[in-house]
């Protein structure tokens, strides 16, 4: 039993020196004996988001194998492209990152046999404002983070493999991106911070559910360690419009055309799963606004 206890585990994170990677990454290093390894190809991934005593490679996960010569316990694959409408300029990106890299990363886990936990687009739940357009097929992004969720899916049923899917609802929190590749909380505040005024696609009705990266780091540790199959989503309960969410900044506000990617909200959020798991929301994010307008005023 001790020595089962005492064993030392390999965790293996795609997209590691990424957002959400580098804080999933920060968790699972506290347990000395984990060893944790990054695989990164630093598209949007930084140094400056390295964790000490995590071992950082850097290439694109189509090549895996030929990086990662060690058979890891569980494989958290988050290195993927991830935004819904910059996909739609540079489609050739997504399908390398999104469909090549992961099959690489699929093929792997199929020869290593150990469990995958895969991060899923939450936006397949979403409509378009567009009649009759399902979330899955709004971009390149939303339709290749659906295929590989199918993908992931028939692999784990294939050849008999462990893996449990999940889904974040609009992530934010400290090393969140701004810029061409940012989120929508980050673009707000440097924009806050700068005094820039805020940019808002019209309608503004848009609803979200934000989540905050610690509630959605301890939800998805507990999917690696206790889930099974598809559907855990990791997602905030209280939702907020575009709107809202600027207005809460008390900040000037210009209202931009609308993109034909847009969704007027993320229908049926399911976080039933990861409850039963015992993952509780703890963060909120009407306070982590205070927090920023409170750190401006005391600057």
């Amino acid at each position: 039993m001790n020595e089962e206890k005492n064993k030392q585990k390999i965790i293996l994170v795609t997209g590691g020196a990424g957002f959400i990677g580098s804080h999933l990454i920060e968790e699972l290093v506290k347990d000395k004996n984990n060893k944790v390894i990054s695989l990164d190809n630093y598209f949007t991934g930084s140094t400056n988001n390295h964790i000490e005593g995590a071992e950082y490679i850097e290439g694109h996960t189509k090549d895996i194998k030929k990086y990662i010569k060690e058979t890891p316990d569980i494989i958290y694959h988050l290195g993927e492209y991830s935004r819904v409408a910059k996909s739609i300029e540079e489609p050739d990106i997504v399908w390398d990152l999104n469909i090549n890299g992961t099959f690489g990363v699929l093929e792997f886990w199929r020869e290593t046999k150990c469990k995958l936990v895969y991060s899923g687009s939450s936006t397949k739940f979403s409509d378009s404002r567009k009649e009759g357009t399902e979330g899955r097929n709004l971009s390149p992004y939303t339709w290749m983070k659906s295929a590989n969720t199918e993908l992931v899916k028939n692999y784990g049923n294939w050849f008999e493999l462990p893996y449990a899917i999940t889904y974040f609802y609009n992530v934010y929190g400290p090393r969140e991106l701004s810029g061409e590749y940012g989120t929508y909380i980050e673009i707000l505040k440097q924009k806050y911070l700068n005094d820039e005024p805020f940019e808002v696609r019209l309608p503004g009705t848009q609803e979200r559910n934000y989540t905050h990266i610690k509630d959605t780091i301890s939800g998805l540790l507990l999917v690696g360690e206790q889930g099974k199959g598809d559907e855990y989503g990791i997602g905030a309960e209280e939702n907020y419009t575009t709107l809202d969410v600027a207005e809460l900044f008390d900040h000037k506000i210009k209202m931009l055309p609308e993109r034909k990617t847009s969704r007027p909200s993320t229908k049926n959020i399911d976080i039933k799963k990861v409850k039963n798991l015992g993952w509780k929301q703890k963060y909120a994010l009407k306070e982590y606004i205070k927090d920023i307008i409170k750190s401006k005023k005391n600057a």
